[in-house]
């Protein structure tokens, strides 16, 4: 199914109602539940799963096998790699219906998650962080923090556009890529404007 503001291939299951942004590509064996909204120039890759509900912002890639269970949140420019997984119950039993419990996650503006990572859910991804991949990120990950490694943990920071900054006297970053100037107190960084 397509139209002229979005594609959906013909093997891809679209459950109604569903809001799908312009610019849209949804590829093949996907299946996207009832009440999802989808922004605007958003590519679902093959054989993704969208759980009910579920929202993305504008600019989201989803690749290959990755499964966005309900109570997720992929904010705009998000980047979730292929076969990432993201979990939305603590305690998981087959023989115990506990979708009274699902636990938001919330991936926000810009971040990119690497292929094969695991998100746990009840956890915030900052701003422009980049989850390396295979990572295990089972807390919170700062604005522009690098994480990878079981469990996860910070190793370095990152620029909006991806490149690893290197702090002067612990404090003041300029990216060598696009000149954005950052500032770090502690374990918190932020942009400077």
């Amino acid at each position: 199914m397509s139209n002229k503001e979005f594609y959906i291939h013909e093997t891809s299951i679209v459950e109604e109602p569903m809001q799908i942004g312009k610019g849209t590509k949804i590829w093949h064996f996907s299946h996207l539940m009832p009440n999802v909204t989808i922004g605007n120039d958003c590519v679902i890759g093959q054989n993704v799963f969208i759980g009910k509900g579920v929202k993305t912002g504008n600019n989201v890639k989803i690749e290959n096998n990755v499964s966005v269970f309900e109570g997720i949140v992929l904010e705009d420019d998000v980047f979730c790699g292929p076969s990432c997984v993201f979990t939305n119950v603590i305690n998981p039993r087959s023989h115990v219906s506990r979708k009274h419990e699902f636990k938001q996650t919330l991936v926000k503006r810009g971040a990119s998650i690497g292929a094969n990572a695991t998100i746990v859910c009840g956890n915030t991804i900052g701003k422009y962080s980049l989850i390396g991949a295979g990572a295990v990120v089972t807390k919170d990950v700062p604005d522009y923090a690098m994480v990878y490694g079981n469990p996860s943990a910070i190793k370095s920071w990152v620029c909006d556009c991806g490149v690893k900054l290197e702090f002067i006297d612990g404090k003041i970053a300029v990216c060598s890529e696009c000149s954005k100037k950052y500032t770090k107190n502690k374990s918190k960084v932020e942009r400077d404007v």
